[in-house]
Formats: structure tokens, sequence, C-alpha cells
């Protein structure tokens, strides 16, 4: 009798922390948070971000990338927008960053639409997936809610993963924001659309060992002379190069089939392949569907990284301007 008393209070107490959980998560995002302060919110935001698409495609991998560098730095909070000395956007990781034209446009209509309702980090968030979906990529429903961030420092853009550093590296500065190596992976593959600069990967190129060819070996070798046409040794450091070969301009799964083959731009991209705690995880995304349902669920899970609440957050009626 005392037992089954003691089984039915666990299971009580089990179903009201998970019930508090989950009531905590719904109060930070939930998706529809504007169907009533502000209906048109995300529509408004996806007209925007297709204007500008269709006059400068590039905006599409920009706009993902910021939302990236966003969430990494200070949590999903638009501090990655704010102007001024020593704020994220001077940073050499986000001197790059493109689309803060966008964030802007889709904030001045927000703001004659519904005054001080919307904020800049969900404007980013929403514009993020809304330029996958414009890139032939996959659809989801992005919570929203959040609230912008009082504190933006450029020394704290060293939580961002680098284009050199280990895949155990990465896996630390993802786990330290709550995602996992499939994560990693997964939002890796983002890649699929835009561009890097030679100087970013010029040095697998030349003089990476002092044997053989000179490059890096995990660098397929017919692909390398396409390489070293782009980017010559002496050559333009600040040409902009298709991260995805052959793909770049499209959302696939093309990405990963590089990587498998020793096409990989960026040395960090390439080591998900080399790497053998990462190879199964590329192997799995390998199909354009499992990318696709894969590539939302980690999206959501990284637009939620510390979130805003109280006094910590506000709604900016200038997206670069702290209130």
């Amino acid at each position: 009798m005392e037992s089954a008393r003691l089984i039915q209070t666990s299971l009580l107490v089990f179903l009201l922390l998970s019930l508090s959980v989950s009531y905590v998560h719904c109060q930070a995002t939930r998706v529809g948070f504007y169907s009533k302060s502000c209906p048109r919110a995300e529509s408004i935001v996806r007209s925007t971000v297709q204007a500008h698409f269709q006059s400068n495609p590039t905006v599409a991998p920009g706009l993902l990338r910021m939302h990236f560098h966003d969430c990494f730095v200070q949590g999903c909070d638009a501090s990655v927008l704010i102007d001024g000395p020593n704020t994220e956007k001077t940073a050499g990781p986000n001197l790059g960053l493109r689309g803060y034209e966008v964030i802007d446009d889709a904030k001045t209509k927000l703001e004659a639409a519904c005054p001080g309702v919307v904020s800049c980090a969900d404007i980013l968030a929403l514009a993020a997936r809304d330029s996958v979906i414009l890139t032939n990529g996959p659809n989801w429903q992005v919570p929203t809610g959040r609230k912008d961030g009082r504190v933006s420092s450029a020394s704290d853009t060293t939580d961002l993963p680098g284009f050199t550093e280990s895949i155990d590296a990465q896996k630390k500065k993802f786990s330290a924001k709550g995602l996992n190596a499939q994560d990693l992976v997964t939002l890796v593959g983002g890649h699929t659309i835009g561009t890097s600069a030679c100087q970013f990967f010029q040095y697998r190129l030349y003089n990476f060992t002092t044997t053989g060819n000179g490059a890096d070996p995990t660098i397929n070798p017919s692909f390398l002379p396409q390489l070293r046409a782009l980017c010559p040794q002496n050559g333009d450091a600040t040409r902009r190069v298709g991260l995805d070969t052959g793909s770049q301009n499209r959302f696939d799964s093309s990405f990963f089939s590089n990587l498998r083959t020793g096409r990989g731009v960026l040395e960090s991209d390439q080591k998900l392949w080399t790497d053998a705690s990462t190879r199964s995880f590329v192997q799995s995304l390998l199909g354009s569907n499992a990318f696709n349902v894969q590539f939302g669920k980690s999206m959501v899970k990284m637009s939620n990284i510390g979130l805003k609440s109280g006094t910590q957050g506000e709604i900016r009626k200038v997206c670069s301007k702290i209130n």
C-alpha cells in the first residue's frame, strides 16, 4: 500500500515537473505569438525578404548566416544588429555579414503597422526561415516572442565556431549552446547556399603540407585545380567562391555529397566527413528530405538559445539602436 502511494506521488511530481517545464518553454516563444497583437507580422517580413531577394539573391545566405551569428553570441536577441564601437558587428567574424538593410526595412514597415510590438530578434528569425524557402529549401514554423537584448560586445564573438577549428572544438561550442553533434552537422549544412572569400580557405591550396602537391590532402585531387583557378596564390583574396560547388544558389543536400567526395571548400566543413564522430550524421543527411526535416528542427532549437526575459530585453524601435 505504502509503495503504491510512493509510486503515485512520484508520478504526480514527474507530471507537475513536465508541465512546468513545458509551461516555461511556451512562455519563452510560441508559434503565432503575434496572431492577435500584429496579425500581419510574418507576412510583412516574408514580403520584405522576397522583395530584396528578387533584386539581390545574396541576401538569402546573408540573413541565414546573420541569424546563426546572432544566436551564438548573447543568444537570439538581435545583438548582432546594434551599431557602435566594439559591438558584435565590428568583430572579425561579422565583418562580412549581409542583409542589415532587409531587417531595417521590415522593421520600418512593422513599426508603421504595429508600433512597439515585433522584436528585431523575431524579424531576424523569420527572415532566416523565409530566405531558406526562397532558395527552394524547407518551410518550418518559427516560434516567436523573443525580446531584443541590451548588450553587444565584440569580445563575445569568440563563441562563434572558426573555419580552422577541429570537430571537437566545434562540438564544444555547440554543446555550450544546448546543441548536439546532429545539430552541428545539420546547421553547417546551411552552407549549401552562399559563398566564402578566398582568404578563408586559400591556405588549404598552397603550402598546407611540405609533401606531395602542397595542398590539404583531404581535398579531392580533381577538385584542387578548380579551386586554384578560382583563388590563385597571389590573386584577389576577397573573391567569392560558392561553398556548395555546383549548387550554391539552391538549398539542397548536395553540400553533404560534396563533403563525401572531398569537395568541401572550408577546412571546418570538410572535417565533418573526415572526422569519424560526425561522418555518420553527414551520411544520414545525404537525402534532401532527411536534411530538410532535420534542418527545420535544428533551426528551431538554435533560435531558442539564450532568450531574454523581463528587463534583460526590450522591443527596439530601431534595430541598430538600444532604446
